[in-house]
């Protein structure tokens, strides 16, 4: 779509100006939210997403993400935003409006259940999108057919409650502005393999899962 593009153009202008990138590269952030819950969680798992990312998608992103915060007009540097927690989260309406004009500007949210995000999640999204409501993506979306196939839709990675995972998006105008994984837990699946000794297996669905997100909202659908 053509906000997307636009979109895209001007973060790679002002990314390839940064001190210290190359003029290919660019940055992803994690989202710093108020109300108490944990944004800071899964310290490992986008340096390692971005490393496969950067090396089977042969991607050029800066090797560590940035902390952006929802009100920041900073969040339209970057294409690709992760969201993850366990508790409470808090959009001011001031936020709310920012988020919503970064994601119809042609940003990517990804918002990664760590267990307990749910209702706090849809709670607030209904701030940034109250017209919207999260959809179910079937398993044909292009979201699961990029570099890795995921027939079945979302991997499971993290058992929590025992429910099957579910991938959520919020639709607008036909494009996916934001995509909810919930029973999953990929971030987890990315964290450093020490950190829950997860086979590499269960790894590598988890990273390959990643890597169509980021390949999906920098393709421009």
């Amino acid at each position: 779509m053509q906000l997307t593009r636009i979109f895209l153009v001007v973060f790679l202008s002002i990314s390839g100006a940064l001190p210290g990138m190359s003029q290919s590269s660019f940055k992803i952030a994690k989202l710093k939210y108020g109300g108490g819950g944990d944004w800071y969680s899964n310290k490992t798992s986008l340096p390692n997403l971005i490393k496969f990312c950067n090396s089977q998608l042969k991607m050029n992103i800066f090797p560590e993400e940035d902390i952006v915060e929802v009100g920041s007009t900073d969040i339209f540097q970057y294409p690709f935003v992760h969201m993850t927690g366990h508790g409470n989260v808090v959009f001011t309406d001031s936020e709310a409006r920012n988020l919503r004009n970064y994601l119809l500007a042609g940003g990517f949210l990804h918002i990664d259940d760590n267990y307990g995000l749910d209702p706090f999640i849809r709670r607030e999204m209904k701030k940034v999108f109250p017209e919207l409501s999260f959809v179910e993506l079937p398993y044909d979306h292009p979201v699961y057919r990029q570099k890795f196939i995921f027939k079945e839709g979302l991997p499971k990675i993290h058992q929590h409650d025992e429910k099957p995972p579910q991938g959520f998006g919020l639709l607008y105008e036909g494009r996916l502005i934001c995509y909810y994984s919930f029973e999953s837990d990929l971030g987890n699946g990315w964290e450093d393999q020490s950190v829950y000794n997860d086979p590499e297996s269960v790894r590598l669905q988890a990273l390959q899962m990643g890597a169509n997100l980021l390949s999906y909202c920098t393709t421009v659908y």
